[in-house]
């Protein structure tokens, strides 16, 4: 059996790697000539990390993660604390570490584990044939390509999901401006150890530990859609932006390289619940595209290709009949993953001042407990519990 996948990103690679662990022949294609990661860092939670360890990728995403063992929260203005706690009885709870990992360094992990050698880069799809016997794929080029099935793992702005859908969905903002990068530890901005937020004002910055001694920094800050962005003003934007946050947040805004920090306009999709058109599958941000607000997107990608996977091997009423069986398991998750992101996203970014105020003060009486409460039971929705 051979899988045709599109897309060399996180639900890709992923997906490529699962598949071949089972037994099944992939070819994997590529748009972009070059992987250039979106985003300076992602976050993957112990239910991936799950997941990596089940592909038998366990000891390299410890190498490249970082060692997250506290997490606090501070008011904007002078840096008081209004919650910190230790990340240990989470980790307890579940069984697993989380990691923030540099998005780059997932990355070339997945392509190296894979084989970079083996990957079609410059190859964008722009058809999809099917029949009886399985799918055929034809690219801008002219060539085509040849499978039993195809997984259509081509993010956000997916080509092969209007085939499946017969319908574009339209991506919805979520009415802020992210700004992400990475800067050397530095303990006057936060605790190298800890994942560090400053929250006041509908806004939020943000430092997470990731390997060689890095944070991951962002900044979020609710604005129309559509502004113009120039790096040459980045950081007299953010100072503007956060005119009379504390004196780290300031450090934060002077350490950073404005080159090569990223600025994003967040959106999500509306879940839906088809993945699957007979041979076809789509997986991860094609299927479900989220905000990063509770940072399971990449988690998300990861788990699909484990749960298509292990499906596939483990069935013998045919590929249509497994892709339909992980539609079933992967949609109710999944919408569940976005629709959390989504509410977390307003309380967080002020689209109800009052909601939003109130979550100010209840961190103020958080020993923890809740919060922890709430990702582990994220993290053990996953397939691997």
């Amino acid at each position: 059996m051979k899988a045709i996948i599109i897309g060399a990103g996180i639900g890709g690679m992923s997906s490529a790697i699962a598949l071949e662990k089972k037994g099944f022949t992939t070819q994997v294609f590529e748009a972009v000539k070059e992987m250039k990661p979106v985003g300076a860092a992602i976050s993957i939670w112990p239910n991936g990390v799950k997941c990596l360890n089940a592909l038998g990728m366990g000891e390299k995403i410890k190498a490249i993660g970082g060692d997250m063992r506290t997490m606090a929260y501070f008011d904007y203005r002078n840096a008081a604390p209004l919650t910190q706690f230790s990340m240990a009885p989470l980790v307890q709870r579940v069984g697993e570490k989380p990691y923030p990992v540099v998005r780059a360094e997932l990355q070339n992990m997945l392509i190296d584990h894979y084989g970079k050698s083996r990957i079609q880069f410059g190859m964008r799809l722009v058809a999809i044939d099917q029949d009886s016997e399985g799918v055929t794929v034809t690219f801008e080029d002219g060539t085509q390509a040849h499978g039993d099935f195809l997984i259509a793992a081509d993010g956000t702005h997916s080509v092969a999901r209007p085939y499946v859908l017969e319908k574009s969905p339209p991506r919805c903002y979520a009415g802020y401006v992210n700004w992400n990068g990475l800067v050397a530890v530095d303990e006057a901005i936060a605790p190298a150890s800890q994942w560090t937020t400053y929250v006041g004002e509908g806004k939020r910055v943000s430092l997470m530990p990731v390997s060689g001694q890095r944070f991951y920094f962002f900044f979020d800050v609710p604005l129309p859609l559509g502004l113009a962005e120039n790096r040459e003003t980045l950081k007299s934007d953010l100072k503007q932006y956060f005119a009379g946050w504390c004196p780290s947040v300031q450090r934060l805004i002077d350490t950073l390289d404005a080159s090569t920090t990223n600025r994003v306009e967040i959106h999500d999709i509306d879940p839906f619940d088809q993945f699957v058109k007979g041979r076809v599958a789509l997986l991860g941000d094609a299927a479900h595209s989220t905000t990063p607000d509770i940072g399971q997107g990449g988690c998300a990608a990861i788990e699909d290709a484990v749960v298509l996977a292990d499906i596939l091997a483990s069935h013998s009423l045919g590929i249509e009949d497994s892709l339909q069986r992980y539609q079933q398991r992967r949609t109710v998750r999944t919408r569940d993953l976005v629709l959390k992101a989504r509410k977390r996203c307003e309380v967080t970014h002020a689209v109800n001042p009052q909601q939003t105020e109130a979550w100010y003060q209840e961190l103020r009486s958080e020993t923890g407990e809740r919060i922890l409460a709430g990702l582990c039971e994220t993290i053990e929705g996953g397939p691997l519990g």
